[in-house]
């Protein structure tokens, strides 16, 4: 009979945007797998720990050093299960965790929706290397800055009529600012000369603070943003006047559909995404990264249009024993995630899941049984656990776990 859990070694990728060595909560999470290959270089920046079987990064099983997606392949009815396999039509798990450490703004970027994923997949498969889309969520484990969709119509159309950003407006001033003159403003922004944008950045930090309104946060953010990057880079006007700017604590959420703008600004999170490692990004990195403008534009959702429309809060897990373990719940079809908290000596159980999940565990010591047997939990051991088992967890230590889940109705 082949073992529903399974430990995993995973490994972390060295994006410029990521935490210095031991500062990387994502790094030191992942060197803490016993017998890991994985070293940290404390000169290195480590940005994502990938779970999962994407091929970029798979996780391997740390007992036997086997591909995650061979043993998956294997034994597909028991692991993954057959209602998970005929939602998907494959064996390959449906979504990618990750704990992602950032120290500087990642590109502003969206993920293309299946469509258009499709089309460039087929157009240039080596830059976009699936033909999926890619809906996420960001969970925060501390304090999360992060820019996600778009800020109200009419705060947009208030800053906008500052003096230095006046003449991005359309030519033509319809009655109302909507969603296509806020593209065009996008649009125009985006092509904007690094001259033209190093001036407007100049002038918006001279303006008094009151200008801004209730976004008095924008002057103090053009030099840290200039800093990072430069104050040529057009992703700093378009995040700063047009989006939402979230300051998230731990335990806080956000949902971005495919097709939504973001850039994240700092902090540690748990991700996760519809299997896919598609992305078109404009700004916040050097041209050379930089997708068109036109493309970009093209397939740019103009949702959310507000801070309260990006946050995906907990609801109550009702399979959850004890009340420990809380449900983010994105609308989508790929992937839910559990977080089960545990103080010293507390125990949960989670009733059966209807398909595979990974968990990991973020802090603490304690013991996880399943079948009858136990296995040992610790911070950054991470798991895959097959479909129909129950999960009960007991916390030696303080313990937080994260589960990513999908079942039939997910």
């Amino acid at each position: 009979m082949v073992e529903k859990v399974i430990q995993l070694k995973c490994s972390c990728n060295q994006y410029p945007w990521g935490k210095q060595g031991s500062n990387s909560l994502a790094a030191t999470l992942c060197a803490k797998t016993p017998n890991t290959d994985f070293k940290i270089e404390e000169d290195k920046p480590y940005a994502e720990m990938w779970m999962g079987t994407y091929p970029e990064l798979p996780s391997y099983v740390l007992e036997t050093g086997e591909d995650l997606q061979d043993v998956l392949d294997k034994y597909p009815n028991e692991l993954i299960g057959q209602d998970v396999i005929s939602k998907f039509n494959h064996t390959k798990l449906p979504y990618l965790p990750k704990v992602l450490s950032i120290a500087k703004a990642l590109p502003l970027q969206l993920h293309p929706n299946k469509q258009m994923a499709a089309q460039l997949h087929s157009r240039d498969p080596s830059q976009f290397t699936d033909p999926n889309h890619k809906p996420e969520i960001a969970l925060a484990l501390g304090d999360f800055e992060a820019f996600v969709g778009f800020k109200p119509l009419k705060d947009i159309e208030r800053l906008m009529q500052l003096p230095p950003l006046s003449s991005f407006l359309p030519p033509v001033k319809k009655a109302n600012f909507d969603d296509q003159n806020l593209k065009h403003v996008v649009k125009t922004l985006l092509s904007a000369s690094d001259e033209v944008i190093k001036k407007t950045n100049d002038a918006l930090m001279q303006l008094p603070r009151d200008s801004f309104g209730t976004d008095s946060y924008i002057p103090d953010m053009i030099p840290r943003l200039s800093e990072q990057y430069d104050k040529t880079d057009n992703g700093i006007v378009v995040a700063l006047i047009t989006m939402n700017y979230l300051q998230l604590k731990a335990g806080d959420s956000i949902y971005i559909p495919a097709d939504g703008i973001h850039a994240y600004l700092s902090g540690d999170i748990i991700e996760c995404m519809a299997r896919s490692n598609n992305v078109l990004n404009t700004g916040f990195c050097p041209s050379a990264d930089r997708n068109s403008v036109e493309q970009f534009v093209s397939v740019l959702t103009m949702t959310p249009h507000d801070t309260s429309e990006a946050l995906l809060p907990p609801e109550k897990f009702p399979r959850s024993k004890n009340g420990k373990t809380k449900v983010y719940g994105p609308p989508l079809s790929e992937f839910a995630m559990l977080a089960t908290e545990l103080g010293d000596g507390e125990s949960e159980t989670v009733e059966k899941l209807g398909g595979p999940s990974i968990l990991l565990v973020a802090k603490g010591e304690g013991a996880l049984t399943v079948q009858g047997k136990e296995y040992k939990l610790s911070e950054g051991y991470v798991f895959f656990v097959g479909h129909g088992v129950e999960l009960a967890f007991k916390a030696d230590k303080a313990l937080q776990v994260f589960t990513a889940f999908v079942e039939k109705e997910t």
